[in-house]
């Protein structure tokens, strides 16, 4: 590979929506066959595309790419010499025992680059218009799916669909993602069954509580999953009091970055700093003297005092 081809590489698999990691070598012990600033483009299947080592450091390199594009969270690993091959974390830095003959010893950084994520808006109202120009700002890729959808008026969205017709959008575009049916009277039942037939994480209605209420009764009646209905938002948005589209758009968008958000941190464990046990205060006897100092009131803090942050543990 022909030098920093891995960039091409890179810029070739963010195009196409395909998720990589870019790993950077750190630091270096020698001897190695890798040098401080190589870099690498590595595929959760394990193509690696660029030079950070060689077959040593490999296996420990694609175990954590994976890892990382599995929480789109990154690394740092250190792979050196042991008398047999281990795994464990030391502070910030995953830490990899290989029986290698080099000796050497590779520190790396893992670096996931996911696709962007996919909301599809259904409908050719002012609000879905709103919902295409504001939604990639924020690393969404935007899909409008529209009955006599033209390209040229959505030049935000990376797709247009012209027909919403659920049989169809069941084929043509891979379920997932998120999905926001802003048809405001025009289609409303399409928009919803085709929003449906997409199988998104959420989908959110821009109507009020009580059309949404009527046309989910009237999908339930058509035979579509109840639970799946019943999950869907209406009416939609942040409660931020909207009123033009452009508002109203961005109440919605708020609403979708808010369900994004929740599930990738409820995808990555939280840390504790003792191990997700807080220690227990020590049982006090209440004496009569205490009841009486309790009575005292305390003095308030200085002003631009800031609190006192407790610790899980009791510091």
């Amino acid at each position: 590979m022909t030098p920093h081809a891995w960039l091409q590489t890179a810029h070739d698999l963010h195009t196409r929506q395909q998720p990589f990691a870019l790993v950077t070598v750190l630091r270096v012990a020698a001897p190695t066959s890798a040098k401080a600033g190589d870099k690498a483009v590595v595929t959760a299947d394990g193509q690696i595309h660029g030079w950070i080592g060689g077959g040593c450091a490999q296996p420990a390199v694609i175990k954590t790419v994976r890892a990382a594009l599995a929480d789109g969270q990154a690394r740092s690993i250190r792979i050196s010499p042991a008398q047999e091959t281990q795994e464990q974390q030391l502070a910030d830095v995953l830490e990899f025992g290989m029986a290698c003959h080099s000796g050497g010893t590779l520190e790396l950084f893992i670096d996931p680059v996911l696709p962007l994520a996919s909301l599809t808006v259904l409908g050719d109202s002012p609000v879905a218009r709103a919902l295409c120009d504001l939604a990639p700002r924020v690393g969404f890729a935007v899909q409008l799916v529209a009955q006599g959808a033209r390209a040229e008026d959505f030049p935000a969205a990376s797709r247009v669909l012209a027909q919403d017709d659920a049989q169809l959008l069941g084929r043509e575009l891979a379920p997932g993602g998120w999905a926001v049916v802003a048809t405001q009277g025009r289609r409303d039942l399409q928009g919803l069954k085709a929003a449906l037939a997409l199988q998104p994480r959420r989908t959110w209605f821009v109507a009020s509580a009580r059309k949404g209420a009527v046309l989910k009764e009237s999908l339930i009646t058509s035979g579509e999953d109840a639970a799946r209905v019943n999950a869907i938002v209406a009416p939609a948005g942040a409660a931020i009091g909207p009123q033009t589209p452009e508002e109203i758009a961005l109440s919605v968008l708020a609403a979708v970055v808010a369900a994004r958000r929740a599930e990738v941190n409820d995808a990555v464990p939280a840390k504790s700093c003792c191990g997700g046990k807080k220690a227990a205060a020590p049982s006090e006897v209440v004496t009569a003297s205490k009841l009486e100092e309790a009575k005292v009131k305390p003095v308030a803090p200085l002003a631009g005092t800031l609190p006192t942050s407790s610790s899980c543990c009791g510091s």
